[in-house]
């Protein structure tokens, strides 16, 4: 497995895993967009040219905040997303960001237990963020500057 920053090559498959993985999926168009958006990083963990998973985030100033992660249903489990928030951290690091910032689904045990393990903190609520189904959102942090 290699991770790369996301291309217009992975942009169709990257879009078929969003509608595999989230109730709401973002578009194809939505997501090539974001090739083009200079507040944003998008990384792919690949393997012979299939996309496993990915993750993406939007900087401004000296903040991020991860829009998405996701790894294939048929990939769990293997420390895929493990390797790429600790990339997006990385990049995210040399870029100086001061902190990275995310919501989870309350209910998402999985993700919350991989943040918490990964040095993120849960710093908040949002209530109803999520819908389809209406859920709260957790919201954790990971301070980037050391």
């Amino acid at each position: 497995m290699e991770i790369v920053r996301m291309c217009e090559a992975h942009v169709s498959q990257v879009a078929a895993l969003e509608k595999r993985c989230f109730s709401m999926p973002w578009s194809e168009n939505s997501i090539r967009q974001e090739l083009e958006n200079e507040l944003s990083l998008w990384l792919v963990a690949e393997e012979d040219g299939q996309v496993l998973g990915y993750v993406g985030s939007q900087t401004a100033l000296d903040e991020s905040d991860m829009m998405n992660l996701a790894v294939s249903p048929d990939c769990r489990r293997q420390g895929i997303g493990k390797a790429l928030v600790q990339r997006l951290c990385n990049e995210l690091q040399a870029a100086n960001s001061a902190g990275l910032t995310l919501e989870v689904r309350a209910s998402n045990e999985a993700a919350k237990a991989l943040y918490a393990g990964l040095g993120f903190a849960r710093v908040g609520c949002r209530p109803r963020y999520y819908t389809r189904p209406v859920e709260d959102a957790e919201l954790f942090r990971k301070e980037l500057r050391i």
